[in-house]
């Protein structure tokens, strides 16, 4: 499914529907180049499971955990680059929340096969074309629900 969001306040409003029909135990995967929107649309996903506190990139601290409805694991990857086996991300990419991962392509063998990915292009200064690729039935069935 491709959407075109022209603004950020488009993505976030997007992401809180998707935030809305999630379960836990749920991963979303985020690509995108820098600065297209990835950390964005995870603020939406926040805002959505009801989460307070301001969400921020994770890119020099890896991983950050917000509280709300249910966890919010936001994973940044863009700097492991295969150095990432002993860091423990398992328990929470099969966790007791969502797992959002940035840069997902970095820790691919460590992902479970069946998530959303998500793919967020420029289409202009602040156009975005967001493409949602659900991978297994519970994923076909949150796309679905927007």
């Amino acid at each position: 499914m491709e959407i075109r969001s022209n603004s950020q306040e488009e993505t976030i409003a997007l992401a809180e529907k998707i935030a809305a029909n999630v379960k836990e135990g749920m991963v979303i995967t985020l690509k995108g180049d820098l600065g297209a929107g990835k950390t964005t649309f995870t603020k939406g996903i926040g805002k959505g499971l009801g989460i307070k506190k301001a969400i921020s990139s994770p890119t020099f601290t890896i991983m950050k955990i917000y509280q709300g409805n249910m966890p919010l694991y936001h994973i940044d990857a863009y700097r492991l680059e295969e150095h990432f086996q002993d860091l423990g991300f398992e328990e929470y990419i099969n966790g007791d929340g969502l797992c959002v991962v940035e840069w997902a392509d970095f820790i691919e063998e460590i992902l479970p096969k069946e998530r959303l990915a998500i793919s967020i292009d420029y289409e202009g200064d602040s156009a975005r074309k967001i493409t949602l690729t659900p991978i297994g039935e519970a994923y076909e069935a949150l796309v679905k629900e927007l």
